[in-house]
């Protein structure tokens, strides 16, 4: 979608759709379809659910137990189904996808259209591989279950053109300055950030990102106790340009949702055109991918 009809239309809604997921797949479909109803009843345009959304809680290697193959899959036909019944453009957080070794699964964020047509894939680049202090597990290994991507993704939507990421990727700014080089209006961060690091980084981070880049931050984040002492930090928040929380939750399931007025946006990057006046260029990314369009 071009530039003058993004900037003419009138106010589109964001959506950061906050849950408490459990160990029970069917039980956060539920959950996650009542939410997304709940934002589309508001008028949402675009709603953005939260990292491993269908299972938080329990030992990593269940999720490998969900892997779907590329394209079918009960997890894919339930986001395809739910952006097709509601007329919405959809970012289904992260749902394991098969790939390359079968002792891991790509930790895949997909973008389905208002058809209910998946538009855009993007796979998780930055694994979480740390140690905590301070935090119930402690350590975390990522990597021992899910296998990294390797492509910078964009797609173009109604509300122009949009980045995809995830939680970990948020600590990297490079990726989210490719993306905004390309012509990303929109930035989307489903997550499951710690309870820990949350408290210190999460708002930090997500303001950072949409300053830096001029650009909506969409994150929409796990937001509570998983059981196993796996707690997430919630606080979802939608984020505009200029670094302002234009709506955030606490804990607990909910929905945020803010308007996305993509003429004001414009005018700061008019008046303010940080963008252009970059005179030193990070590393290349591996390669770079886009979604939807041109």
């Amino acid at each position: 979608m071009g530039e003058k009809a993004v900037n003419e239309a009138a106010a589109l809604k964001l959506a950061a759709v906050q849950m408490v997921s459990t160990s029970e797949p069917e039980e956060n479909l539920e959950q996650a379809g009542r939410l997304i109803e709940r934002a589309a009843g508001r008028g949402a345009t675009l709603v953005v659910l939260p990292e491993y959304f269908p299972l938080m809680g329990g030992p990593e290697q269940r999720r490998l137990e969900l892997r779907e193959q590329p394209g079918k899959g009960p997890l894919q036909e339930f986001l395809a189904a739910a952006a097709r019944r509601h007329g919405i453009w959809l970012v289904g957080g992260t749902i394991p996808l098969a790939g390359a070794s079968a002792a891991r699964a790509r930790s895949a964020c997909l973008l389905f259209n208002p058809e209910g047509a998946q538009v855009a894939r993007y796979d998780k680049l930055h694994l979480f591989d740390v140690e905590i202090a301070g935090d119930a597990l402690g350590s975390y290994r990522e990597s021992d279950t899910v296998e990294p991507g390797d492509e910078v993704v964009t797609a173009d939507t109604a509300l122009g053109r949009i980045g995809l990421s995830v939680c970990y990727d948020l600590r990297f700014p490079e990726l989210y300055r490719t993306q905004a080089a390309s012509g990303a209006r929109v930035l989307v961060v489903p997550s499951a950030f710690t309870a820990a690091t949350g408290a210190c980084h999460w708002e930090l981070l997500l303001r950072s990102r949409a300053v830096e880049n001029l650009c909506f931050v969409v994150a929409a984040n796990q937001g509570g106790d998983h059981g196993g002492g796996r707690l997430t930090y919630g606080h979802s928040m939608i984020v505009d340009p200029w670094g302002n929380v234009l709506e955030a939750l606490g804990e607990g399931s909910g929905v945020a949702l803010a308007e996305m007025h993509g003429v004001e946006q414009d005018r700061l990057r008019r008046s303010f055109p940080v963008l252009l006046h970059r005179r030193l260029a990070g590393p290349a990314p591996p390669s770079a991918a886009n979604g939807g369009g041109a």
